[in-house]
């Protein structure tokens, strides 16, 4: 057909029909909510609903074990540290303020008795010191890189050979007669009591505070195992009454199963923790608070003696003025060390719980009393310009102070061997307690989920 005048042909012809766009199709989901509707569409029956639970209880059963078992091995480590590294280190550090302190003592003494010092108190002396050497080496194996106990150690590496050469050339000189020698005792005495016996105490403390750390870590209850271990009982228990209400059936032998495996290592958490933590409280109670107050005691008994003798040695040339009256600083020094002794006794045989304990503490004691009567003529002497008759009263062969003073440190060192072993007893009964309870509770939570899961499946055969 012809087209229209004016209209070219072409326009003649129908416009295309564009094909209907299509809206964008929505974005894919996510695999988390693919499984919510899942488990949704799962729980709508009764084989689902089983599945879901008996996942679950052996998620809870599981967790359970697991958190047991950590918590158990955390616990039992830190009572592990607490019988054979913090502890040990402790006595360590208070031996090296001992060793220290009596080496000071003994060189005094053998200071007074001049070319008369005898084989004993040189080799007692040279004791000392190595003890506190090696206590140092044992220290420094077990600080912490960079930290302030490896600093304390070094400064007294240090000053111990600068004390020695000190001490030898007081001998020296007072074997030669020289009154010099007299100075460079009071100098190393000083340098003992100003520097090395302070950053000796610091170490102790230090340690000290390593030990109350691992009791801290040892002893609290595992609340979140304990809490993991009920809700994992409930849930049990729920499980099994859900069965009976469907089945009219009692026991599944399986549920059954979880639940004893369960309250088993529930009740040896319980049981074994409250064990340890008894034990633990018990070593730290009748064991490290005793040592505390005994080392304390024995080294004022050490800087007692050794106040006493410098005393001698220094022939009133130290003094100390306090309320605007002068006094001797060695016998002032001494009147203060023998206090902190007496108030340390008396709190010792407060603290001793048995008569092992108490016998030498009382010892002690009477040596104190019978120490102080013979100082205060020894005093009376020196005082009086007698000083040959003062010096035989304290460094003599027989009635002198140093017998009273080895006395009391012999005791003393009874009464803390004593304590020492109570508390190696209480403290190895409560790291026992916890043995075995991290695999245990591994093995038996394992088992126990697997008796859930296997209980469950019991169930979900009844449906096939």
């Amino acid at each position: 057909m012809p087209a229209a005048p004016g209209i070219p042909a072409q326009s003649a012809r129908p416009a295309p029909v564009s094909a209907p766009v299509s809206p964008t199709p929505p974005g894919r989901r996510t695999a988390f909510a693919e499984g919510v509707d899942r488990v949704r569409a799962a729980a709508t029956t009764e084989p689902g609903r089983l599945r879901i639970i008996g996942a679950v209880l052996a998620l809870l059963v599981v967790a359970f074990g697991a958190v047991t078992a950590w918590q158990s091995s955390e616990r039992a480590a830190a009572a592990d540290d607490v019988l054979h590294s913090s502890q040990p280190l402790s006595s360590g550090a208070a031996a090296i303020y001992r060793s220290l302190a009596d080496a000071n003592t003994t060189a005094s003494s053998g200071f007074l008795a001049g070319g008369q010092e005898s084989a004993a108190s040189r080799d007692r002396y040279e004791k000392d010191i190595r003890t506190a050497a090696s206590g140092l080496v044992t220290a420094a194996a077990n600080a912490e890189p960079g930290s302030a106990s490896e600093a304390t150690i070094a400064k007294l590496n240090r000053l111990l050979p600068e004390y020695k050469g000190l001490i030898e050339r007081a001998r020296t000189y007072n074997r030669q007669g020289y009154p010099v020698g007299g100075a460079y005792l009071r100098y190393a005495n000083e340098k003992m009591q100003t520097r090395m016996l302070p950053a000796a105490e610091d170490l102790y403390t230090k340690e000290n505070q390593r030990l109350d750390a691992d009791y801290a870590d040892a002893t609290p209850y595992p609340w979140a195992a304990i809490a993991l271990g009920l809700l994992a009982l409930a849930a049990l228990g729920w499980a099994q009454h859900r069965t009976y209400r469907r089945t009219n059936r009692v026991l599944n032998h399986g549920l059954v199963a979880g639940s004893a495996a369960t309250a088993v290592v529930l009740l040896w958490l319980v049981v074994g923790h409250t064990i340890a933590r008894s034990g633990l409280d018990g070593s730290y109670d009748n064991g490290i608070r005793s040592l505390s107050v005994l080392h304390d005691a024995r080294i004022a008994s050490l800087k007692a003696r050794g106040n006493e003798n410098l005393s001698l040695v220094a022939r009133g040339a130290e003094t100390i003025t306090v309320g605007g009256k002068p006094y001797d600083a060695y016998y002032y020094d001494f009147d203060k060390d023998m206090a902190v002794l007496g108030k340390g006794l008396s709190r010792a045989a407060t603290l001793a719980d048995d008569r092992a304990g108490t016998t030498p503490v009382k010892a002690a004691e009477g040596n104190m009393a019978v120490w102080k009567q013979r100082h205060a003529s020894a005093r009376a002497e020196d005082e009086n310009g007698n000083f040959q008759q003062a010096l035989d009263k304290v460094i003599g062969a027989k009635g002198a102070t140093g017998e009273c003073f080895d006395s009391v440190d012999a005791n003393l060192a009874r009464a803390i061997d004593h304590e020492q072993a109570e508390f190696q007893r209480s403290a190895g009964h409560g790291r026992d307690a916890m043995t075995g309870l991290p695999v245990g509770a591994a093995v038996l939570a394992v088992l126990g989920a697997a008796g859930a899961v296997a209980g469950i499946g019991r169930r979900l055969s009844e449906y096939r």
